[in-house]
């Protein structure tokens, strides 16, 4: 993958004033991108005042600096640049979007091939392994001080599964290996950022895994956790990450379903695939998105009304394969 020529310091001349926020229920590439970007201006550019504004983050995300400065309400106006990072959406930006529609100027750092262009400049690279590799190549390499590089190395390794996905390039590496060079705790940010969980999260996983079920032929596999049972075990919906991503290494299987209700018989829906099914496409029928081998939506309907309109177009898929 060829690196951006566009760089950010371009879009900094003569502002005063920056927003940056990230999706709704951050993950660790909106975490890391969002606040490597914000570590970044404020150490190089300190007469810039910058607010970071995301909904509140999985704890494990704590050893990444300053992420007590972030804004989970939003108060102020008048942006000189506002900046949308890991956002295909505008629909899907969390505590900041009217500021960001009144910013002077808006610019949108992503990597979702299902990503919408809504900034006035859109600086996305599908074929990334993530936004924070995006924003590596906007930065000047001499100016990533070892806390920024945390973040971002945090970013990458959340969204390219630990340098497992087919996303994963020779220049993601490259990146990686130059992050390390800023001495940061790589085996920290992997076990805390993308491996542990928490006591209750074992739990729930266990759950899923145990109610799971097979289908088309062993080629898909799902599970659904309902509102009753995260109540009992006291989860929240920012501690369901992973169960996915479990389910998809089942051996002989293509492609993972995992879902949790967010509502009465309204459902966070999560897709993973290893090689054939497009999860972007099944996604993206239903007003959803994400990247190719992993996507999501939220659909409305009973627990069995949602998986079989998925099946409809997993299955399509399969079979044009040659697979079912």
């Amino acid at each position: 993958m060829a690196e951006t020529c566009v760089k950010l310091a371009d879009f900094l001349e003569g502002v005063n004033k920056l927003g940056i926020a990230g999706h709704v229920r951050p993950d660790g590439d909106c975490v890391g991108s969002c606040m490597g970007l914000y570590l970044y201006v404020t150490e190089n550019y300190p007469n810039i005042e910058t607010h970071v504004y995301m909904e509140k983050s999985k704890e494990n995300f704590d050893y990444i600096k300053a992420m007590d400065k972030v804004e989970n309400t939003i108060n102020d106006t008048d942006f000189d640049l506002f900046i949308a990072v890991d956002l295909s959406d505008m629909d899907r930006m969390a505590v900041a979007g009217e500021e960001f529609k009144k910013a002077k100027k808006t610019l949108c750092i992503d990597h979702h091939i299902s990503n919408t262009k809504f900034g006035m400049v859109n600086v996305v690279v599908p074929d990334a392994s993530s936004a924070s590799e995006v924003l590596y190549d906007m930065l000047e390499e001499d100016k990533i001080s070892h806390d920024t590089a945390t973040a971002i190395y945090s970013g990458i390794v959340f969204d390219s599964g630990v340098f497992k996905y087919e996303s994963t390039s020779e220049h993601t590496m490259n990146i990686a290996g130059k992050l390390m060079s800023r001495g940061v705790d790589f085996q920290t940010i992997i076990d805390e950022g993308f491996y542990e969980k928490s006591y209750v999260q074992n739990q729930i996983l266990g759950r899923a895994l145990l109610e799971s079920i097979l289908l088309l032929d062993g080629k898909c596999i799902f599970s659904a956790v309902n509102e009753s049972e995260m109540i009992f075990y006291g989860v929240s919906p920012n501690e369901m990450g992973g169960i996915v991503e479990q389910l998809r290494l089942t051996a002989g299987v293509d492609v993972a379903i995992f879902m949790y209700e967010i509502a009465h018989m309204e459902y966070k829906v999560s897709l993973r695939s290893k090689k054939y099914v497009d999860c972007n496409k099944v996604a993206g029928y239903f007003g959803g998105g994400g990247h190719v081998r992993a996507a999501g939506c939220i659909l409305k309907g009973t627990e069995h009304d949602v998986v079989n309109n998925l099946l409809i177009h997993i299955e399509q898929q399969l079979k044009e394969k040659g697979i079912l």
